[in-house]
């Protein structure tokens, strides 16, 4: 079998390049050892918002009285939500599988390793071997729960982001370790759920990447729900024979132990390069990384890599927007370098965490003179009539230029409002503009105008 281009995992860097591929003429397949979509559709992104969102129904159920409304004994199943999160990441991964058919990208189902230049070898399930040809190789193989050498996953007690979506009886206590946008997610979905939730984050703020301003909210609003968050600490030892597991946490006041039913590691990500052949055909890597040109060229000619497994933030959009770059130079086109500075970042917990651009640090640290703007929520008419008025909108602008330099966001949706400044710098949109760009009203979308105007001294609302 000969092709024009192969792709190696159907994640969404993987079959985002395939159909761009197809679309743009050239003869399509993309190799697949478990299910379409990948991680991003069947055990990250998808699955865990359908979580999320049982919990944020629940929540509302339980906070009913707010709104006017008497809603008596309601108890959640969680077997039930997590069979809803499975059954709509089954239907997105039928969803990929009938978009590849359409597109007539042909489905290579086993494990694809390189093998020569032009040549890759399959293995499927059986053990049965075969040789695929093809003129372009792009290698999307994603990346895996990383493991601390001193806390094995035995994914029972001790689990990996796969474990705890799946787990068959909900546990009355759990210890988070790691508090990224999938530790927080996970903490407030099992806090949510009823279980006692502990966080442990070795940097001193949660959501460490994020501006300082949205970790102090979210560690707020994380301490009023319930959950406990222990920073500037890190766990030692996990003892998981004997019922539950004794944890062993260092902390700046000392050593001190834990008892709970399980421990989730979050810990970041490991990528997937074992098994593929890079030695065989030389492709150079550096940390756990596929060294790449700007177009993901690696130092190999005809073998591409994109997604976790290269440089720039490991997030599903950003792998879709590789693969698309990637094959549109494979066929002769002429794409923009991917700015890596104008990606959105989202972690989906309650309240929400959105942000693209540099922090207030970063852009201090990068020599700018700041104008900064900042919009609670609690002043927003839709926010107060939604019930939602925790959180806000930061905006950072360079104060010579108005450069649109960052935005910061915390609370209700506000994932669904970072686009707006995601274009406004893709545009090089400055703050004037922003504030005179009419917003409507009532909306939470209206506080990235009164932040920016805040930021220059005409916000009307504060």
């Amino acid at each position: 079998m000969s092709y024009d281009l192969v792709v190696i995992g159907s994640g969404p860097g993987g079959y985002v390049a395939a159909i761009r591929a197809s679309q743009l003429g050239l003869k399509t397949a993309i190799i697949e050892k478990a299910e379409m979509g990948g991680v991003c559709l069947n055990w990250g992104c998808i699955p865990t918002k359908a979580l999320l969102k049982s919990a944020q129904v629940f929540e509302y159920i339980k906070h009913a009285a707010d709104y006017g409304i008497n809603v008596q004994g309601a108890e959640h199943d969680f077997g039930a939500v997590v069979k809803r999160s499975r059954g709509v990441a089954d239907n997105m991964s039928k969803g990929i599988a009938f978009l590849m058919k359409k597109n007539k990208i042909e489905i290579i189902a086993g494990h694809g390793k390189l093998l020569a230049a032009g040549k890759l070898e399959v293995t499927d399930a059986t053990g049965a071997k075969k040789t695929v040809e093809s003129k372009h190789i792009i290698l999307a193989t994603g990346a895996r729960s990383r493991e601390l050498p001193n806390i094995k996953i035995d994914n029972k007690k001790v689990l990996g982001y796969r474990d705890a979506m799946v787990l068959p009886t909900q546990p009355k206590t759990m210890l988070v370790m790691g508090s990224g946008a999938i530790g927080c997610e996970f903490a407030y979905f099992y806090n949510s759920m009823g279980t006692k939730v502990t966080i442990v984050e070795f940097l001193p703020t949660i959501l460490p990447v994020e501006d300082e301003d949205s970790s102090k909210e979210v560690t707020k609003a994380f301490k009023k729900s319930g959950i406990e968050i222990l920073t500037s600490a890190s766990v030692e030892k996990v003892d998981a024979s004997g019922e539950g597991c004794k944890v062993t946490i260092k902390t700046a006041e000392g050593m001190k132990e834990m008892q709970v039913d399980v421990v989730l590691s979050a810990v970041g990500i490991q990528t997937n390069l074992e098994n593929l052949g890079l030695e065989t055909l030389g492709v150079k890597t550096d940390k756990g990384k596929v060294l790449v040109d700007d177009y993901y060229q690696t130092n190999v000619k005809g073998v591409y890599a994109i997604g976790d497994i290269v440089k720039g933030q490991a997030l599903a959009h950003v792998a879709s927007a590789e693969g698309i770059i990637c094959v549109e130079k494979i066929a002769g086109h002429h794409p923009e370098p991917l700015n890596y500075n104008n990606i959105p970042g989202c972690t989906y917990s309650s309240p929400e965490v959105a942000s693209v651009g540099y922090t207030e640090k970063a852009a201090k640290e990068a020599g700018y003179e700041l104008k900064i703007g900042k919009f609670p929520f609690s002043a927003s008419g839709k926010a107060s009539a939604g019930g939602v008025k925790e959180g806000f909108v930061k905006v950072i602008f360079d104060a010579k230029y108005g450069e649109f330099l960052g935005a910061h966001m915390v609370g209700a949706n506000v994932t669904e409002m970072i686009a707006e400044v995601v274009v406004a710098r893709k545009l090089e949109t400055t703050g004037m503009e922003i504030i005179k760009s009419v917003h409507p009203h009532p909306t939470m979308s209206e506080a990235i105008m009164e932040a920016a105007a805040q930021a220059y001294g005409e916000c009307i609302h504060l």
